[in-house]
């Protein structure tokens, strides 16, 4: 009986329920000659990954995107398995007597480190851990970060780091209208924090933050926003890259910065600095263990051998004194169990989103989606594509007949072993009961949402 049709349905497991997992789901429903169900895994009662535990706050317009996977998940064909981790509560030889295909699309969850001495000190933090909290999310909502210093360093200067030094940054008025989690709003309104610098490795034509980001920092309402006029310069091989391929966002950049730079400082209570070609080579620390200064080394640009500008250090060497760090260097996935792993690039080896060994040897009925697959790029939009490329690749197998020989297909069977797993499953319909209890509160005090932080909170919620 062939596979993908009404009689004997094409049966597809998602691990992982962000945007790369919901893009699966969409371009899935572009191929009408194949009928298809689909079972999404989250070990979170709640789906949509970053789009609810890492987009900013105040960036509520870019949340919108999950009307669109509210709509995917509405359709008949698909089912929500939250509250049930991958690895612990069902293995990969659970999922491959229930799915003909196995797409694993669980982001790139933690932070690449700076590798200098002191990097663990007290004080020392990983951004993805500080935004993690702040949004929210269960298994961070309990952290401490002492938010009693007056300076602040914030090394690297993309979006994320953009994200950590405007929510530094911002006012309590402007917090307290947002989803943030309510113990972060109440810590950072005691915050004693005076002056943020970020520390950028390369210079403004390398800068990794988007137009749009930079502008926001520019636009801080109690903070000044300060770039040196040399730090604003380019050097003449970076010029030289610029004016042969005038890219337009490192052209409107560019042009922010300049503007920036150019400007006079007003009377502000925050300072926030934004530094290039500057790396971090050491953490130092007080008697007591905890952050009290910052090591960079001056850089300079220098053309490698395949023809980029990469950071060479200089005998430049400068002390800033800091109390607090948050390291935003690059992230990188987690090992996934038995599967292959590129440890090199922290993502699984894969050819056009077929999961392959290290030898390329494609492992039949296995795929990846998302930042899992690509490494952490792009924004939320770049995984449509992504995700087109290998449903793509996994109609291709079905049409060709290389799929796994599945043990119990019938959506049944797998809904009985999930139950039999994890007493307290959490289906889409009881996410949307959750969605709604948080939208509630927060109406009564005029923002998006109260979130629930904790699992037990969630799980109470469905059964009051």
């Amino acid at each position: 009986m062939s596979i993908g049709t009404s009689s004997n349905p094409l049966r597809v497991a998602v691990i992982g329920s962000g945007p790369a997992g919901f893009y699966i789901v969409s371009n899935f429903l572009k191929h009408d000659d194949v009928v298809v169900e689909i079972d999404m895994f989250d070990r979170l009662p709640t789906p949509f990954g970053l789009v609810r535990g890492g987009v900013a706050p105040d960036h509520q317009k870019d949340k919108s995107v999950t009307r669109a996977y509210h709509k995917s998940a509405s359709q008949p064909n698909y089912r929500f398995y939250g509250n049930v981790e991958f690895g612990k509560d069902v293995t990969l030889s659970d999922l491959q007597r229930h799915y003909h295909q196995i797409v694993f699309s669980t982001g790139a969850q933690v932070d690449r480190s700076l590798g200098i001495p002191g990097e663990d000190l007290e004080g020392s933090h990983s951004a993805t851990d500080f935004v993690a909290w702040y949004n929210g999310h269960p298994d961070f909502a309990g952290l401490d970060f002492d938010l009693s210093a007056e300076h602040v360093a914030v090394v690297g200067i993309g979006n994320v780091a953009v994200d950590v030094a405007r929510m530094l940054c911002h006012t309590n008025d402007e917090l307290k209208v947002t989803d943030m989690a309510d113990y972060a709003i109440e810590a950072l309104k005691h915050s004693n924090v005076k002056t943020v610098t970020m520390l950028g490795r390369r210079g403004p034509v390398q800068a990794a933050f988007t137009p749009p980001e930079l502008k926001e920092l520019s636009e801080l309402s109690d903070t000044n926003v300060v770039i040196a006029p040399d730090d604003a310069m380019l050097d003449a091989e970076s010029r030289a890259d610029f004016e042969a391929d005038a890219d337009r966002h490192v052209k409107k950049n560019l042009e922010l910065i300049e503007e920036i730079s150019a400007r006079t400082e007003q009377e502000k209570p925050k300072q926030l600095r934004i530094r290039f070609l500057v790396s971090p080579t050491e953490i130092l620390g007080d008697e007591n263990g905890r952050v009290r200064a910052i090591k960079v080394v001056r850089n300079q640009l220098v053309r490698g051998e395949d023809g980029s500008l990469k950071a060479r250090s200089t005998d430049q060497v400068e002390e800033i004194p800091v109390g607090l760090v948050f390291r935003s260097v690059g992230y990188r996935g987690v090992a996934l169990s038995g599967l292959p792993f590129d440890e090199a690039s922290g993502s699984l080896f894969h050819d056009h989103g077929r999961v392959t060994d290290e030898h390329g040897e494609v492992q039949t009925g296995l795929y990846c989606a998302g930042w899992i697959k690509r490494g952490p790029s792009g924004v939320i939009g770049t995984n449509k594509t992504d995700a087109q490329e290998t449903v793509a690749s996994m109609v291709e197998d079905l049409k060709a007949g290389s799929l796994p020989e599945v043990e119990s297909p019938g959506i049944d069977s797998a809904a009985e072993l999930m139950q039999s797993r994890v007493p307290k499953v959490v289906a889409y319909g009881d996410w949307t009961r959750i969605d709604e209890a948080e939208t509630s509160r927060g109406e009564q005090s005029g923002r998006p949402r109260v979130k629930f932080t904790s699992i037990s909170e969630m799980l109470d919620i469905l059964e009051s």
